[in-house]
């Protein structure tokens, strides 16, 4: 899966559905693996804005996605092993 820079919700959303969908996951996978009944699940898909980051960091991390965080406009660079 290639990066994408997000800069809405919407675009989250996309992502996550995509994601799961490309693992061959069910809502209900995705719930069992962070805690979340399937209809929570369902609903956080489509309104992603509602996610703590605790769960935001566990969908990732269920989806095999990273998350970066730098200023807009700037190319994300993985980290060295030396630099951890």
């Amino acid at each position: 899966m290639s990066r994408h820079v997000l800069i809405t919700s919407a675009q989250l959303s996309l992502e996550f559905q995509a994601a799961r969908r490309a693992l061959g996951l069910t809502q209900a996978d995705i719930g069992a693996r962070i805690g979340l009944s399937q209809s929570r699940v369902s609903h956080l898909e489509l309104h992603p804005e509602q996610l703590s980051a605790e769960q935001l960091l566990a969908w990732c991390a269920v989806l095999g996605l990273e998350l970066s965080i730098g200023k807009r406009g700037t190319a994300a660079s993985a980290p060295a092993a030396t630099d951890w």
